[in-house]
């Protein structure tokens, strides 16, 4: 169960129950994957409400390795996530969220 206290949250994915969570292990690799150069560049790309496929992929495989789950980006993408394209990005503003505040 998600501790949100602790910045996570749960989501359905691949029909399983998953805790995510932006560890700062994971905020490190999100900011190498996306170029994004600090935490500040990371929270400034999402504020905007921009995100592409690649990086909600980006956001939900690095939150799912960091709520401890063992799965790679490639086969998070092949998962299906309760609610679509809708359900991932709203997961990902949920995620983001609990990471970095309201302003996210």
């Amino acid at each position: 169960m998600a501790n949100i206290q602790r910045g996570e949250i749960d989501a359905s994915i691949g029909g399983e129950r998953r805790v995510l969570c932006l560890t700062l292990g994971a905020l490190a690799e999100l900011e190498a994957r996306l170029q994004a150069g600090d935490l500040v560049g990371l929270a400034e790309r999402f504020s905007g409400g921009r995100v592409s496929a690649r990086d909600l992929t980006a956001i939900l495989g690095a939150g799912l390795r960091g709520g401890g789950n063992a799965i790679s980006d490639g086969d998070l993408a092949r998962l299906s996530i309760e609610g679509g394209l809708k359900g991932a990005a709203e997961i990902a503003a949920r995620l983001l969220k609990a990471t970095f505040g309201e302003a996210a």
